[in-house]
């Protein structure tokens, strides 16, 4: 299989080329958000050129046509998602909206109850960890943990031994965005659904990398955000079971969710509609789809083997450098490299590093449990996207070589 030009690609994102503090811009910063192409730029100006419009409610032609388009970008990324119907796809403000979503109407519906057991792991970004706190605390379940290995897996030994009859939800991410570890999802739902458990997978930093099939993999609930697959902030995506979401109650009430208001009573609307409350982003959807077939059309597995490279070349350089640790060194990650320096404060690194143009992230990255468990603070982490050079990768190299001369 022939791989992908990224030099080609980067003709796609103005905006990586400028210069920061004199030097060009080296955008490593992907798995918190990024860039969007000219093909979703445009797919936004269009909208709001040409169709701008409420949808759903209106008969004159540019509520139709809004309407067209962002029903049929719900139908491209279910499509995607190999969704087995469309509406089985709710919009959401992004991962983290969507996993409120799920943990209220699990509340309300009283499917989780005082006693029960919620089930994550130790890799889990804050997103899907305080919303299950937070139902834990409402309904008197219980929260528990799956350990983590040294090098970044989960502890499947120690997740068995979690399972039984009082487990009724499993929520777990796909890909750690800390360290990059892709977690054997299809081998944690199955054995969940022994037990006959829910299960929610964080898909928040797989699905820029790699096909999802939600229903091969059988999961319940599937996530994720635009802005971590070229596309717009501010939208995410929500899959659920057909039956499962027409069992659970509205969360958000006002307009679309609706059949019929009266004083005395108000009869809700069906699926997807049922939780879309208000005016939705309809530009964002748009967008969105226009992002999910530029993945496509260059080829996600693609893209998956070119981020490998740049993922193990890094990894390869890094490991030379004096005082390194490494964190997250799974057989199986998704383009996240994640590290620190002896004698050097993740912060300095990374403030030192943006003066020669490189872009990372410091801190915890969310994951202070995860963080905690390694006994540091934070850590340095770089990752990767299609539009990534091997040049720039060499160019990061350098660059940390250079900051740890002059930090130590």
């Amino acid at each position: 299989m022939p791989g992908i030009d990224p030099y080609s690609l980067r003709k796609d994102f103005p905006i990586l080329d400028q210069m920061i503090n004199g030097k060009p811009l080296i955008y490593l910063d992907n798995a918190a958000t990024s860039q969007s192409p000219k093909q979703v730029m445009e797919a936004s100006t269009h909208y709001y050129s040409h169709i701008n419009a409420n949808i759903h409610r209106a008969a004159h032609k540019l509520a139709r046509e809004a309407t067209a388009a962002h029903e049929g970008a719900r139908e491209t990324i279910a499509n995607h998602l190999n969704c087995k119907h469309s509406h089985e796809l709710i919009f959401t403000s992004g991962t983290t909206d969507s996993i409120n979503l799920v943990s209220n109407t699990l509340a309300l519906s009283g499917k989780i109850s005082a006693g029960d057991k919620i089930i994550i792991s130790t890799l889990e970004h804050h997103a899907n960890i305080v919303p299950w706190q937070m139902l834990c605390q409402r309904t008197g379940a219980l929260l528990e943990v799956i350990p983590m290995n040294e090098n970044g897996t989960l502890d499947m030994n120690a997740y068995g031994e979690m399972l039984d009859e009082k487990v009724k939800l499993v929520a777990v991410s796909h890909v750690s965005n800390a360290l990059g570890t892709i977690n054997p999802v299809s081998t944690i739902i199955s054995m969940a659904k022994d037990y006959d458990a829910l299960v929610l997978i964080d898909g928040a930093q797989a699905a820029p990398h790699f096909k999802i099939d939600v229903q091969d993999l059988n999961c319940d609930f599937y996530t994720f955000s635009a802005h971590k697959i070229y596309g717009p902030t501010g939208i995410g995506i929500l899959y659920g079971k057909e039956q499962i979401l027409n069992e659970l109650p509205p969360w958000r009430g006002g307009g679309e969710m609706i059949k019929e208001v009266s004083f005395e009573h108000t009869t809700y609307n069906d699926l997807p509609f049922k939780y879309e409350a208000g005016t939705p982003d309809i530009e964002g959807a748009i967008a969105t789809a226009a992002a999910v077939d530029y993945m496509n059309n260059i080829g996600l597995e693609k893209i998956a083997a070119h981020e490998s490279k740049l993922e193990q070349r890094a990894t390869s350089a890094l490991k030379e450098i004096e005082g390194i640790q490494l964190y997250g060194t799974a057989p199986q990650k998704a383009g996240v490299v994640s590290f620190r320096i002896e004698g050097i404060h993740h912060y300095d690194l990374g403030t030192l590093l943006d003066q020669m143009g490189v872009a990372v992230r410091t801190g915890h990255h969310c994951c202070q449990p995860l963080m905690a468990r390694y006994g540091v603070t934070g850590t340095v982490r770089a990752s990767f996207a299609a539009y990534n050079t091997e040049q720039e990768v060499d160019a990061f190299i350098e660059a940390v070589n250079k900051a740890a001369r002059m930090l130590t």
